[in-house]
């Protein structure tokens, strides 16, 4: 294996692929075809914008995985992924958008060709990249081939972060840091919405030193008063208002690493009651940080949180977050492991998540989060450094 274009060590990559093949014998999976851009990412190294056309990773139980995709992202794939080109697959321009035409037709052949024909398939069939029509022509393609699911299987082995994937999110970590500090600095009454996001996003961009920041999985969300209790509303060309309050929740994203937080800022004197439920967040996220240790469950940490927002009153329905790490858009969650209180998954170190327990009221919400670590022992690491509080601009 040589690893000299992609970004992990050839050792890295042999674990990624040992550990996911025996992931597939346990779930009798023959050959692995995995659509998710981070999945194939993390596989092999892959990475372009060309996750809007058909694309994927063909892993056997024996020999290197193949790259497979549209013939102008065959040279993408030979500048970023550590196989050999030979393990380069392409198909022709004719099957995009065609109606007379799909991919998988030809992901079909390739399959029969390698001997697949008849084999134990795993797919992704849970995944934003996978079509009904893409299935539906593969199984056509393939009238031997036994298609079993395997939605998730590799998102699972991507759970325990190494050392040098723990090295990327530190980055990503800074540059978080970094977009909400400028955030705070800049942001006051009258300063129109989309002018804040540019200058964020050239924050984010910008990264710090070597750290230089890629396009997160998430557009900035920055919604402001009523519309704070949306929690997926992202800007607009309005200005920051007196009496609002704004949370602004982003990523920074080194090497499509991740390490979301958000932080609410108030122009002018908060009401009472968000300053009470603010200072019972920070208490929640307090709890919650000290409980999430290994040998402890998601679960645990989830209703560390309940407790303290009970304190004044608030009870909230949703989850307050999930396995955070590699992505790409649309979402930088891994789809795993959720923090609420009927998910318990033991915690191990190495594990990261998103603690995020936004309150999106009525009509107002607020946010406080922080991506955590499960470390080898003691409460989990947080690996951003802001104050957990409500920041007031009086």
């Amino acid at each position: 294996m040589t690893a000299s274009k992609a970004p992990f060590s050839a050792a890295e990559y042999d674990r990624r692929i040992r550990i996911t093949r025996a992931a597939m014998v346990e779930a009798g999976i023959d050959v692995l075809f995995v659509t998710n851009p981070s999945n194939q990412y993390w596989l092999t190294g892959y990475d372009g914008w060309s996750f809007y056309v058909h694309q994927g990773v063909i892993l056997s139980l024996e020999g290197d995985p193949y790259w497979w995709g549209r013939m102008q992202d065959a040279n993408g794939a030979k500048r970023t992924v550590w196989m050999d080109n030979s393990q380069i697959l392409y198909y022709a321009d004719r099957y995009i958008q065609s109606t007379d035409c799909h991919p998988m037709e030809d992901l079909a052949s390739h399959l029969r060709i390698m001997g697949f024909g008849d084999k134990r398939i795993g797919v992704e069939m849970e995944t934003y990249f996978y079509t009904a029509k893409a299935h539906q022509v593969l199984v056509e393609g393939l009238p031997d081939a036994t298609i079993i699911d395997g939605s998730t299987l590799v998102n699972w082995k991507r759970l325990i972060k190494s050392d040098e994937e723990l090295a990327f999110m530190r980055r990503a970590a800074r540059i978080s840091e970094l977009v909400i500090g400028r955030a705070m600095e800049l942001a006051e009454p009258g300063m129109r919405k989309h002018d804040l996001v540019g200058e964020l996003f050239k924050t984010a961009v910008q990264g710090e030193a070597d750290s230089w920041g890629d396009y997160p999985a998430i557009v900035p969300l920055l919604p402001s008063g009523e519309d704070a209790s949306a929690p997926h509303l992202t800007w607009n060309g309005e200005a920051l208002k007196s009496g609002e309050a704004t949370f602004i929740e982003q990523s920074g994203c080194y090497r499509r690493y991740h390490a979301p937080l958000s932080r609410t800022i108030f122009f002018g004197k908060p009401p009472q009651f968000m300053i009470d439920a603010s200072e019972a967040l920070t208490a929640g996220l307090n709890a919650g940080i000290e409980v999430a240790r290994p040998g402890n469950r998601a679960c645990d940490i989830a209703r560390a949180l309940d407790v303290e927002m009970m304190k004044v009153g608030i009870e909230r329905p949703n989850r307050a977050g999930y396995a955070v790490g590699l992505s790409y858009p649309p979402d930088w969650g891994e789809h795993t492991v959720s923090i609420r209180a009927m998910d318990e998954t033991v915690l191990e170190p190495g594990m990261t998540f998103h603690f995020m327990p936004g309150l999106w009221m009525d009509d107002w919400g607020l946010e406080t989060t922080e991506t955590i670590l499960i470390r080898e022992d003691g409460a989990a690491e947080t690996l951003c450094n802001v104050e957990r509080k409500l920041f007031v601009k009086d």
